[in-house]
């Protein structure tokens, strides 16, 4: 097996719940050697539902793969002193606990780097340090509701405001950690040098939020209210054909010729309202009621064939358990089943990205609580 891009990086994963886990998963699928260091209960997403044995439930099996697992009491000094010594043969350690706790037990960056100062050390926060709503607590829903995303969800304001229905701001933030942490081991590459890298989710949803939808706002003074016409419209929603659902998007100016084609209607290609990008991009919710009536006159498989053919965006809805039997992700081997010995027969998503030279892989299960404690303890990095 060819190695990982990270082979030989060293990680120390003071992280729990879903962003941390994630971030320090995507490093470990890459080859980093990732080593999980738990309290005694273990990490809180050990033990949600539905699971076949305590500590070991589905969310946390599916962000813990390739990881080692150590059971350490941080309030003795002995104990701290093994994780400090960890750490010394590490080139990146990554916490999501908070600040304050992190320099009462001399795991902060002024700390950590002082005595190793080519680490590179990863803070998670809600909020970063630097401002007034620094140390306070946070987790996915609260950073929905800070960074707008709830407000968006209940139609800028219209209607009440409301959480996406997956830990959207966890596994988004846990990509920028990532990337993060990369970034900084390349700039390592090239100084010789660590550094502090603090990833606040407050920020980095913030940051994911805005890019279309900051809208009229962008302009000083602005040009118009928060929100990206398109995806505030009140059509903008899978239609219902003759037997189902699809989403139908025409984009582009071809697209919608040939989607007026396909329609009857080839000479609303003319029409001022809709005859340019910019001129459509007023006329949104028109346009999507359109299409609407259109999509309902036929049956989805109908609708398949002509958008195939048409070259026009469009997917079929499909649910969770649908996506298990879609022929694309099984054509190329996205879905995975691994043997677990403690949990049996999983079903899992296989790594997404491909590398023509440094693939991912995977090569270890998700570990019980505090599997690797002695023989890690016993030759740290063996």
């Amino acid at each position: 097996m060819m190695a990982g891009a990270l082979e030989g990086i060293r990680i120390v994963d003071m992280t729990s719940v879903g962003m941390g886990p994630m971030a320090t998963q995507l490093l470990a699928d890459m080859g980093a050697d990732v080593v999980k260091f738990e309290a005694a209960d273990g990490d809180v997403f050990r033990h949600v539902t539905p699971q076949r044995h305590h500590g070991m439930s589905h969310a946390y099996l599916n962000l813990n793969r390739n990881k080692r697992s150590v059971v350490l009491d941080l309030k003795d000094p002995a104990q701290r002193e093994r994780l400090l010594q960890a750490i010394d043969g590490a080139d990146v350690f990554v916490t999501n606990m908070r600040a304050p706790a992190m320099r009462r037990l001399g795991f902060d960056p002024d700390a950590l780097l002082q005595r190793h100062p080519r680490l590179i050390h990863c803070s998670c926060y809600g909020y970063s340090e630097q401002g007034p709503y620094a140390g306070r607590p946070a987790l996915d829903d609260t950073i929905q509701a800070a960074c707008g995303l709830a407000w968006l969800q209940g139609n800028a304001g219209e209607e009440a405001p409301t959480y996406a229905k997956t830990v959207v701001a966890d596994k988004v933030v846990a990509l920028y950690v990532s990337n993060a942490i990369t970034a900084a081991l390349l700039a390592r590459e090239r100084t010789g040098e660590g550094q502090a890298v603090e990833v606040p989710m407050f920020e980095c949803m913030t940051a994911f939020m805005v890019p279309e939808h900051l809208a009229g706002m962008s302009f000083v003074p602005p040009e118009g209210p928060a929100g990206y016409s398109r995806l505030m419209n009140e059509f903008r929603r899978p239609f219902r054909t003759r037997d189902g659902h699809l989403s139908v998007v025409p984009y582009t100016g071809a697209q919608w010729r040939r989607f007026f084609t396909l329609a009857d209607a080839a000479d609303m290609a003319d029409d001022p309202r809709y005859a340019t990008q910019s001129a459509r991009s007023r006329h949104f919710g028109e346009l999507y009621a359109f299409v609407e009536d259109i999509v309902r006159q036929r049956s989805t498989a109908e609708w398949t064939a002509l958008l195939q053919d048409a070259d026009i965006p469009f997917a079929p809805v499909n649910s969770i358990a649908m996506l298990l039997d879609d022929p694309h992700l099984n054509a190329v081997g996205f879905w995975r089943e691994i043997d677990h010995p403690t949990e049996g027969r999983l079903k899992q998503a296989g790594t997404p990205i491909y590398f023509s030279r440094t693939p991912t892989s995977v090569r270890r299960h998700a570990p019980v609580l505090g599997e690797h404690t002695a023989e890690f303890l016993d030759k740290p990095w063996a």
